[in-house]
Order: structure tokens, then C-alpha cells, then sequence
């Protein structure tokens, strides 16, 4: 089973429309049957999932969809993007580490946001936020590694160029601290086995 599509409740779909073509999704469907019945359809650059809103689409509130995630291999890169086309969106920020519901702007599990990445770095804890004109909140989190059995690693994927390059440059930092210089003419095996781990939350190759 694959979740492929979810719906996000809008007041004025053409101002949707607009501001999801700015994000640079791809507009997917754009069907109407007279004027009382419209459904768009975006998705987002690499995403297996994709959204709808519309007219008539769904009896939730505008602005009700809260904590839709999606997932980047670059924080900064992802946010630079956004604020080049235009999205206002928030610091880059991590959790506090405590187990109580915060009371900033709600994300997982409610905690408190603290400014900056994650100072480990560690995958699954740098965040940043923003919203459609509607309010409905959408949260980016940044995994380079993803925990072991959470992705089948015959089917590892790269959502997009950005994070296939990323991925090769995590490989080529590990390469260098792992070789002593001397000319590989394996490497690309050994890039591959790295990139492919790293992803599916497996051991790391020496």
C-alpha cells in the first residue's frame, strides 16, 4: 500500500494554486465540472505523495491541515530555496530535548523549538516551518540517515539532485577519513555501498 495522496483544506483555490506553483511543485490535475466542483493536484519535487484541495473536496476548515511533513537531505539548502521563491519560513530550529508539550507553534509532539540545527547534527532533529496563506503548517525535517528498518535498502532512493550530491559529499568526507589517498579504482562500488547504508540506517562501510 502506498500513500499517494492527501487533502489540504483551502478558501480561495486559485490563491492555492499559486502559491504551491511558487514552491516549485508540479501541478499534476487541475479538474473542474461546472461551478460547483474543482480539484488541483501538486506534488512536491521527488515526493510519492502528492496533495488536493479544491472546491468542494472536503468539509475540513481552511487552514486545519497542521504538522504535514516532508523530508530533506539539506536543512539550509531546502530553506535557502523556499526564501529565494518568496515563502516566508521560519529559523532553522531543534527541540529542547525535554518530553513535556511546548507551547510554540505546534510540530512533533508539541515541544519547544530552540534556535539553530540540531548542534549534533543528527538526523531526524533540524526542522523548519511554514504555511500556505490558509494557515495549514507544513514542517521540513532534515534525515540523512534514515533508522534501520525504516527503508528497504533494494529500493533506496534519492528525492532529488541536491540529495544525491549531498549524499556524495558525506561519502567523499567518509572516503577521506577512511583512506590513506592512495588511488581507489573501486570507489564508485564503495560509494555506493556508503550512499545505499546510509540511507537504509545500516553499518557504515570501512
Amino acid at each position: 500500500m502506498k500513500l499517494e495522496v492527501v487533502i489540504i483544506p483551502v478558501s480561495d483555490v486559485n490563491r492555492a494554486k499559486k502559491f504551491y506553483e511558487s514552491l516549485g511543485w508540479r501541478l499534476d490535475a487541475d479538474f473542474a465540472k461546472g461551478e460547483d466542483w474543482r480539484c488541483i493536484q501538486f506534488t512536491p519535487p521527488g515526493s510519492g505523495c502528492s496533495i488536493i484541495f479544491g472546491k468542494n473536496v472536503t468539509a475540513a476548515a481552511p487552514g486545519s491541515a497542521q504538522g504535514l511533513y516532508m523530508i530533506v537531505s539539506d536543512i539550509e539548502a531546502a530553506r535557502d530555496e523556499l526564501l529565494r521563491r518568496g515563502v516566508k519560513i521560519s529559523q532553522v530550529f531543534h527541540d529542547d530535548g525535554s518530553v513535556h508539550a511546548g507551547t510554540d507553534e505546534p510540530y512533533l509532539f508539541g515541544r519547544l523549538r530552540v534556535s539553530g540545527p540540531d548542534p549534533e547534527h543528527r538526523s531526524y532533529h533540524s526542522f523548519v516551518s511554514f504555511s500556505d496563506p490558509d494557515g495549514n503548517g507544513w514542517i521540513l525535517q532534515e534525515v540523512t540517515t534514515r533508522l534501520a528498518g525504516r527503508i528497504d535498502s533494494a529500493t533506496t532512493t534519492f528525492a532529488s539532485a541536491n540529495g544525491l550530491a549531498s549524499a556524495l559529499r558525506r561519502a567523499a568526507s567518509a572516503k577521506h577519513q577512511a583512506r590513506t589517498g592512495q588511488a581507489d579504482p573501486n570507489w564508485p562500488d564503495w560509494y555506493a555501498e556508503f550512499m545505499v547504508r546510509e540511507q537504509s540506517g545500516e553499518e557504515l562501510p570501512q
